[in-house]
């Protein structure tokens, strides 16, 4: 993975290769010197890399400079296409947005944890962006994992938003080719009208279930949200477009459905939408701040 050109940062930072169980190396990069007590780890959503999305290297400045690691954590879909390497066959492999399975994304999210575990990260904090977010969500609720302190979701995606652009025909031809068997083929029309994908990939976004567990309907189904147990924040842009025109609703709702909704913290970035523009460093302010808050917190419980 090439690090974005003409980039400035501050911080240490060295790119890392974290195995899943079925042997797949996802990319990532570390900022800090891996020596802290605490780290942030940040899911990556569909396209989520550095190009698309720079705030990241503004996150992981602030929190390396406070001394607190961050871990830039791609996962299967941050690009379209990735050449990878399987360490159960020895061989190379192309994985991306266009052959994701969305069941994969518990054995991606448990690999960094897992690494975190083993690096000797005292204090895990899980960050997910988009449809990153999404998974954080996903893991935690079948997971329950204690060695994730808290969670951070930030701008989760309505699935149902995104994929309402898809016509009811085309549905049909995926459902159909999948039912058939075809799911390793290729979709014969990009999906929402960008994505090519295979027909299994376009599957998990239009009839699967396991990622589409957030909604602007308040009828929507929230059983993962409500399922999951850990605390922690939900942050997001007040004019971001992926949620029916109401993002403050839209967060709001989605936290009313999780248990521990009256510990969690929401926060509003102002006049800017899903990935922050010009609001890149003051969403890594707030960020720093959640987490010493949290720390502090922390501590007060352990003394008491």
């Amino acid at each position: 993975m090439g690090i974005q050109e003409g980039c400035t940062f501050a911080a240490v930072m060295n790119e890392l290769k974290i195995e899943t169980k079925r042997g797949i190396l996802l990319d990532s990069v570390l900022f800090g010197s891996g020596k802290s007590d605490t780290v942030l780890i940040a899911i990556t959503g569909i396209h989520g890399n550095f190009y698309s999305n720079p705030f990241y290297y503004n996150i992981g400045d602030t929190l390396s400079a406070a001394g607190i690691d961050f871990v830039y954590a791609q996962t299967c879909d941050a690009f379209g296409e990735i050449r990878t390497a399987n360490t159960h066959t020895g061989q190379e492999e192309a994985i991306g947005s266009w052959n994701e399975r969305f069941a994969d994304a518990e054995d991606d999210v448990a690999a960094y944890i897992d690494h975190a575990e083993r690096q000797g990260y005292q204090h895990i904090y899980l960050a997910g962006h988009s449809l990153g977010a999404n998974k954080v969500i996903y893991y935690l609720s079948r997971t329950h994992d204690p060695r994730v302190e808290r969670f951070l979701l930030l701008s989760p995606a309505n699935l149902d938003y995104m994929t309402s652009g898809v016509t009811a025909n085309e549905r049909h031809i995926i459902r159909q080719l999948f039912e058939q068997g075809a799911g390793d083929m290729m979709l014969p029309f990009p999906l929402m009208g960008w994505m090519e994908c295979t027909v299994a990939t376009a599957y998990d976004w239009v009839w699967g279930n396991l990622l589409n567990n957030v909604h602007t309907d308040p009828d929507g189904d929230f059983s993962q949200v409500e399922r999951v147990t850990h605390s922690g924040a939900l942050l997001i842009g007040t004019y971001d477009n992926f949620t029916d025109s109401d993002p403050s609703g839209f967060l709001r709702l989605i936290n009313r459905h999780f248990p521990t909704s009256s510990k969690n913290r929401l926060i509003f970035i102002e006049h800017t939408g899903h990935t922050y523009q010009m609001k890149h460093q003051e969403v890594a302010d707030k960020i720093l701040e959640l987490i010493n808050d949290w720390r502090k917190e922390e501590q007060y419980e352990d003394a008491v």
